[in-house]
């Protein structure tokens, strides 16, 4: 039962997405175009998106907004004067915070209609608690899926990695059987998912989908390093202390898979469905010294980075996501300390000026009309 930290608390998700909403910004583009170019090839009279992954936190609903009032300026300049219904599916794990999200509603239509005035028409919202891994929405139903910072999540930790000491993901140390595990993992998950959407979507239906990836083909050089090396270092002092039982660590692993383009291509194609449109990887500069330019990847990149350090927290960020899966398999009594020493690991690399990096890639499909 994967969740973030709820609530608006210290160590919450909603204070600390900063991350994740600059994703959002930056693919904003994308999704505008794919839901533009539906809306004039189609026409239609109402209009269903789901948000795969939602969470809570004044993320949730900013696509969400970004989009109806991208639909809202196509209207305009078609004339049409008739109001467009709004179907809003937001879907995330049973553990999500739906009532954060739900006591958001009243200010957000209030704020909506405001900045679109007019004949903005009726939106209704939906909670839609469920894995995306499985059907959630009624054969073609759906007009346009959105997801971001949420398909790195795999459905289940993968079967075979036990070997993997020392590691709580697939590090420089792992077996190469980990990272297979890791990959078939990962191949069995998003094929899934693809199937299940092709199903929802009605034909020639979009989806934009943003997930952390790597540019490099080898799986323990995906930057996963930042995201979860760091905290398993943390983990490893408790453990050479006594704090933490070593068996007890070794038999914890996240799940969760960075892939590249190549793969994510290969299982749009294996699975058959979609047209791919586009497949773009981002670059955000965690440390704010290095940007890495088009010309020193092979597969393109958006640049940009957050700009302001002295409000952004990725130690913090890094806690709101993956506490509870930690306080499930450890209970709550170290994470404290845990998550002191991970903001100190964190610190010691920004003041060597390390490299930290967050890869993400942003693909837009289209279900084929059959």
């Amino acid at each position: 039962m994967l969740h973030v930290n709820g609530g608006m608390g210290n160590t919450s998700y909603a204070n600390n997405s900063r991350l994740q909403r600059e994703i959002i910004s930056m693919t904003c583009s994308i999704a505008k175009e794919a839901l533009t170019n539906f809306y004039n090839q189609h026409i239609p009279t109402s209009i269903t998106i789901a948000d795969l992954g939602c969470s809570s936190g004044q993320n949730t609903l900013m696509l969400v907004s970004y989009l109806i009032k991208q639909v809202e300026e196509i209207r305009q300049k078609l004339h049409q004067r008739l109001p467009l219904e709004y179907q809003i599916f937001l879907n995330d794990l049973h553990g999500n915070d739906f009532n954060a999200v739900f006591t958001s509603l009243p200010r957000f239509l209030e704020d909506l209609g405001t900045q679109i005035g007019g004949d903005f028409g009726p939106c209704f919202f939906n909670g839609v608690p469920g894995s995306f891994y499985a059907r959630l929405f009624p054969t073609k139903s759906v007009h346009f899926f959105h997801s971001s910072s949420s398909l790195h999540w795999l459905s289940r930790v993968p079967v075979g990695i036990e070997n993997n000491k020392g590691n709580i993901y697939i590090g420089s140390t792992s077996p190469k059987s980990v990272g297979e595990a890791y990959y078939k993992q990962f191949q069995k998950d998003f094929s899934m998912f693809l199937k299940c959407r092709a199903e929802e979507l009605v034909m020639g239906g979009g989806m934009v989908l943003t997930l952390v990836g790597r540019t490099s083909e080898d799986p323990s050089k995906s930057g996963g390093y930042y995201i979860w090396e760091l905290l398993g270092l943390a983990l490893n002092t408790m453990v050479a202390e006594g704090i933490v039982e070593e068996k007890k660590a070794d038999s914890f692993n996240i799940p969760y898979y960075i892939p590249s383009p190549k793969e994510v291509e290969a299982e749009v194609v294996k699975e058959g469905s979609f047209i791919l449109n586009q497949l773009k990887a981002s670059s955000i500069n965690l440390n704010h010294t290095v940007h890495k330019t088009e010309e020193e990847s092979s597969t393109p990149l958006i640049n940009n980075s957050l700009a302001d350090a002295t409000d952004y927290d990725f130690a913090k960020c890094i806690q709101s996501v993956s506490e509870p899966l930690l306080i499930r398999h450890f209970g709550e009594a170290i994470m404290d300390e845990l998550f002191i020493r991970h903001r100190n690991i964190v610190a010691g690399c920004m003041a060597k000026h390390r490299i930290m990096e967050c890869i993400n890639l942003t693909i837009s499909l289209t279900k084929k009309i059959s």
